[in-house]
């Protein structure tokens, strides 16, 4: 673990360091195109390359699509426990997210013209769901949940296979569970590529959500602008926060569950008001370490990307978290500092405030979607919410009362601009113009 001192003379320069170290390399930008073009160009051919060549799935393009009775074969398989919290998980989600469901309004402007509002689902979505051997079942809730609360008329999934081309069945059943059909066994890159372009098998969308690893974040980046895209949600990320009243055992706990991702490209924060601290998390860390199953991957992880950082006082740890702009945010903190200090954080992905909230409920129960925006992003995006699934249109209706109110600011405008047509068209309406 790194440690660095918020008074250090050269802190600023270090930190940016750090967080410029999980950067898309040149590598990876040049991997990514490659596959993007190829893909855009063979189709399904491309496709089905890449599968075998990174999973090592042997598919023909018929093949790509999972067929509707495996994903209600999955749910019958999984076990009642398994389910039960699906649908727990489930009905939390549709609880959280239905009040952020735009609605459509109108009023009258200072013309007296009838402006407003509506709101309409995006036609048809893809989503990315990161499998093999790390299935992210809870990202099947946390996306398509929304877009079903949107209206979205097609729904796309595609995750990874293994090697036998299989998905795993928490995986298919959850997509069972909400009700998406279509869903391809497709990762990586050609994945998005595939949902960006389309192929012989695989329809275009028009926008594309969900995390992934750095190739496929990378790729969305780089197919944006042919679809929107969400986010920029790559590897993880978590910042914790701790004062004096920080459990350390936690602290650690939660700092291993986002390392425990271990693509290698996770990072995880540290950001205490003493040494003292640092050392007591960084040696539950290392204690705790031999007790989870992925612990050497996990190790790589604590080993290229955990860093402390030692603050005087709050208000510089939330400098420190503004700057980051961190996935998920723990404040471990005394009571009387957390409003303070929740509402100095105006770049975190998701606060989660206490010792009693692991960043885990979050990740699968809590309510609020888990796609959050990484490297930095939060600077600019926000967490997935249900009005990206959407889009708005501003409503506007003038009548030959209203038009006349406005035909003077537009004038000026128009005189202003040199855009004397824009200013005759409003005119022509008033009788004020002359043929």
């Amino acid at each position: 673990m790194r440690t660095l001192q918020f008074a250090s003379k050269n802190f600023d320069a270090e930190l940016a360091a750090f967080c410029q170290s999980s950067a898309v390399s040149q590598e990876i930008a040049v991997a990514v195109a490659g596959i993007l073009a190829d893909v855009r160009a063979r189709g399904d051919l491309a496709v089905a390359n890449y599968a075998a060549k990174f999973d090592g799935a042997k598919l023909r393009s018929r093949e790509f699509r999972v067929a509707e009775t495996e994903l209600a074969a999955a749910s019958r398989r999984l076990p009642p426990a398994d389910l039960r919290a699906l649908r727990e998980a489930h009905a939390g989600i549709l609880a959280f997210n239905r009040r952020g469901l735009p609605q459509a309004w109108s009023g009258r402007n200072r013309h007296g013209a009838t402006v407003g509002e509506k709101h309409d689902p995006i036609r048809r979505v893809g989503l990315y769901v990161p499998g093999g051997q790390v299935p992210l079942v809870s990202t099947v809730l946390m996306t398509a949940t929304l877009a079903q609360i949107a209206g979205c008329p097609e729904i796309v999934v595609c995750t990874p296979s293994n090697t036998l081309g299989k998905v795993a069945d928490g995986l298919l059943a959850a997509l069972h569970l909400v009700g998406v059909k279509e869903v391809y066994r497709i990762g990586g890159v050609q994945a998005i590529a595939a949902m960006a372009y389309g192929t012989e098998s695989i329809p275009a969308v028009d926008k594309i959500y969900g995390p992934g690893n750095a190739y496929v974040c990378e790729a969305k980046r780089q197919v944006f602008g042919t679809v929107g895209i969400d986010s920029l949600p790559g590897p993880s990320e978590l910042m914790v926060i701790a004062d004096d009243t920080a459990r350390a055992d936690f602290a650690a706990a939660d700092l291993l569950a986002q390392a425990e991702h271990g693509s290698g490209r996770e990072k995880i924060y540290l950001v205490a008001t003493s040494a003292a601290i640092i050392a007591a998390v960084s040696a539950e860390v290392t204690l705790q370490l031999g007790l989870i199953t992925r612990s050497e991957k996990t190790a790589r992880v604590l080993d290229q990307g955990f860093l402390a950082v030692e603050v005087a006082s709050l208000a510089q740890a939330a400098a420190v978290a503004n700057y980051v702009a961190p996935e998920h945010l723990e404040l471990l903190v005394k009571e009387t500092a957390v409003k303070k200090l929740t509402k100095a954080v105006t770049t975190a992905g998701a606060i989660m405030i206490g010792n009693y909230t692991p960043t885990a409920l979050g990740d699968f129960t809590a309510g609020p979607s888990h796609v959050l925006p990484t490297g930095r992003a939060g600077r600019f995006f926000s967490g997935l919410r249900v009005a990206d699934f959407m889009r708005r249109t501003s409503i506007v209706r003038y009548d030959k009362k209203s038009v006349r109110a406005g035909n003077r600011v537009v004038a000026a405008f128009a005189a202003m601009e040199r855009l004397d047509a824009h200013g005759r068209s409003v005119a022509v309406r008033t009788g004020k113009s002359a043929r």
